[in-house]
């Protein structure tokens, strides 16, 4: 068999048919360019780290998802940081809205059980204490600011009255 190309010559006594000109080839992006749920089809069945627009930070297997990044996770934990301590909570299946994750990445199975040296594991209880009385500290501190600014006459968020 005679290896031709488009190139080629027709063969002689035969009449050339006219083709439409080639379109050019689009160029496809690198799989590194998909912003899409798409991007997820190579995270599935992996371990992640999901940080939640909450603040909460969730590991676990990703096992489905959908076109709007919606998640399953399987085998989950939920991971709380407070001042140099961390603990974890089990929570076994876990559903994310997309809408609510706010980044998520694939967790290195040689560095899993590698956490940094400035956080000690402590227990549920102890870090329930401090970040509820973080969340206290830092609603005072809100409010003490507020309170600032509106002598000056700036009003903040959700501070006006609603006529209606």
């Amino acid at each position: 068999m005679e290896s031709l190309s488009i190139h080629d010559p027709p063969p002689a006594g035969e009449q050339p048919v006219k083709h439409q000109p080639v379109p050019p080839m689009v160029p496809q992006l690198p799989p590194q360019m998909f912003t899409t749920a798409a991007q997820l089809l190579d995270l599935t069945d992996k371990k992640l780290m999901v940080s939640l627009r909450d603040g909460k930070k969730i590991i676990g297997v990703l096992r489905s998802w959908d076109q709007f990044a919606n998640l399953v996770l399987q085998d989950t934990i939920e991971r709380i940081f407070v001042q140099n301590l961390y603990a974890d909570i089990p929570r076994g299946i876990y559903i994310v809205r997309g809408e609510n994750v706010l980044l998520l990445g694939e967790i290195d199975l040689d560095k899993d059980d590698y956490i940094p040296e400035a956080f000690q594991e402590a227990s549920v209880d102890r870090v329930f204490t401090l970040q509820k009385k973080e969340a206290e500290d830092r609603k005072r501190k809100e409010k003490a600011r507020s309170k600032k600014l509106r002598a000056y006459g700036f009003e903040g968020e959700h501070m006006g009255e609603a006529i209606i």
